[in-house]
């Protein structure tokens, strides 16, 4: 496979990315054949793939509306993924050129591409980093630079925690995010779910098909993503489908659990 010209020379082409493969799925280009391979292999399992990415990112995006007009004015995004239209920043700038925004991400491409569009952006920025270290993200140069944590702050955790196991202790992380957060700061989350879905054999067959990534998939119910918001009140209308959450219109929430995604809002209380 030729390597393209955007692409790190210290990625594996050959081997798909979680990241890459959402891109896929989204409608963007800075993917392989070996990520396209494997989103075709998820569709083939869940064909609400493709649904499932477009819901999620409709639901950050009216999340971070939310937020931004609830005056929140500083947002850290990790597990960012490859920039599409929609990114946190133009959202959250755009109801106020102040706010302030940090993305992470692990994978290069993702970290590469966000450098290229957030180019001139003062009041934004990019870190390579890991959810799993959650004390190397709060500790980062760039991320004490543009955000300050004696005020609130949103934290974006969106379509990234079904690729951390329990045995990474998912709850410790985001006890750790937790601590360095002042009031009135938000966790934004959402979660891959098989809540009420029926299909014989569908999560085991989507399982399979992420062993071949760079990171496995591993399902969460409703009660378990709730759980996970220790220390937060949600806002309305709590854990729900993402396109149950706030929709523009009606509409959007029939069929809400074919977008796959639970997710919700939490706001830390003095």
């Amino acid at each position: 496979m030729q390597r393209p010209d955007w692409a790190p020379d210290t990625i594996d082409i050959e081997r798909p990315s979680v990241a890459r493969m959402y891109d896929y799925y989204l409608g963007g280009s800075h993917n392989f054949a070996a990520d396209r391979a494997a989103a075709q292999a998820m569709v083939a399992a869940v064909p609400e793939a493709p649904l499932m990415a477009q819901a999620n990112r409709a639901f950050l995006r009216r999340a971070v509306q939310f937020l931004a007009e609830a005056g929140v004015r500083q947002f850290l995004d990790i597990g960012s993924g490859i920039p599409t239209v929609g990114n946190v920043h133009e959202i959250a700038q755009r109801v106020d050129p102040e706010c302030r925004v940090v993305y992470v991400d692990v994978d290069p491409v993702a970290v590469a591409h966000s450098w290229e569009i957030l180019a001139g952006n003062d009041r934004a920025t990019v870190v390579r980093e890991d959810l799993r270290h959650p004390a190397a993200i709060l500790g980062h140069p760039e991320v004490n630079r543009l955000l300050d944590f004696t005020q609130p702050v949103a934290v974006m955790i969106v379509a990234v925690l079904h690729f951390i196991p329990d045995a990474d202790r998912p709850e410790e992380i985001l006890r750790t995010l937790r601590a360095a957060l002042a009031p009135g700061s938000y966790l934004v989350m959402s979660q891959a779910s098989d809540d009420g879905r029926t299909a014989t054999g569908e999560r085991a067959e989507a399982e399979q098909v992420y062993r071949r990534t760079d990171s496995q998939l591993f399902i969460r119910s409703r009660a378990e993503l709730t759980a996970l918001f220790d220390g937060f009140e949600l806002t309305d209308p709590g854990v729900v489908w993402v396109p149950q959450w706030r929709p523009e219109t009606p509409e959007q929430a029939e069929n809400a659990e074919q977008a796959v995604f639970l997710g919700g809002v939490g706001r830390l209380c003095g």
